[in-house]
């Protein structure tokens, strides 16, 4: 599946609530894994939205309704460190990533929520 296909697809959590749309994919390229999905929400057609660093292994797709699935309420997300569409933040910046992840929590935390929904 290419990067670019996933530019625009909806994210809802697992109440069926709307959480935006992935803006872009980021690449680590020294891992040469996919980082994060830059999610878009809030604002009214575009205008005032929010843009969020979600890290990848957070959300899961949901191949029958081809969307992603984060499975947060829209508090949490709210609340999560975020940035406007004209001032991303140095997303190699350690710092900034120890932020991120300490408000998503670790990869493992992720790992176990998919084994117990599968």
């Amino acid at each position: 599946m290419g990067a670019t296909t996933l530019a625009g697809d909806r994210v809802r959590n697992s109440a069926g609530e709307d959480l935006g749309k992935i803006e872009e994919i980021m690449i680590d390229v020294p891992t040469g894994r996919v980082a994060y999905a830059v999610l878009s929400f809030g604002g009214f057609l575009g205008m005032g939205n929010k843009l969020f660093a979600i890290p990848w292994r957070a959300m899961t797709l949901d191949e029958r309704e081809h969307q992603f699935v984060l499975n947060v309420d829209k508090q949490k997300l709210e609340t999560a460190p975020g940035f406007d569409k004209d001032n991303w933040p140095d997303m190699a910046d350690p710092s900034w990533s120890s932020q991120v992840h300490s408000h998503w929590g670790p990869a493992e935390t992720f790992d176990k929520d998919r084994n117990e929904n599968l």
